[in-house]
């Protein structure tokens, strides 16, 4: 019986490793957060009006115009949930409304490639200072303590 438990429990530390090494974080070319889309890179970046914007790129991080992508979001900030709705411009996909005021909330995005592909979800905490190691927003910090 002690033998199955540390079986078990070694099984479980495994996992929560393989875990922590895939939820590494990975930045853009704008320094915004990279979304994994399955065979796309959606890049959330917040603009200084506090609208997002949303670059497509191939693995390679190559940019790509944004065609297919369908994307919503919910900031779920203390005045409230907002939905926000993004529109093709430019080749991107920009938010139709700001974000609201405040930062430390979370952001839900709703993500994906093609409209029939299944639906990945993003949790992320709207932390809009730049980290003073790696220069990007700190929602999108790729230092090693995140």
């Amino acid at each position: 019986m002690k033998t199955l438990l540390n079986i078990l429990i070694i099984a479980a530390l495994a996992t929560t490793s393989a875990f922590a090494a895939d939820a590494k974080v990975k930045a853009g070319p704008r320094k915004g957060l990279i979304l994994d889309l399955g065979g796309k890179q959606a890049e959330f970046f917040v603009e200084k009006d506090r609208s997002i914007s949303i670059a497509v790129y191939d693995d390679a991080l190559k940019a790509q115009p944004a065609t297919t992508e369908v994307i919503t979001a919910t900031a779920e900030a203390p005045s409230g949930k907002a939905k926000i709705a993004f529109e093709l411009k430019d080749g991107k996909l920009v938010s139709t409304t700001k974000l609201p005021e405040g930062e430390g909330y979370q952001v839900v995005v709703q993500a994906k490639a093609t409209p029939d592909a299944k639906t990945k979800n993003f949790r992320i905490k709207l932390i809009l200072y730049t980290c003073k190691e790696c220069s990007n927003p700190e929602y999108a910090c790729t230092c090693a303590d995140h």
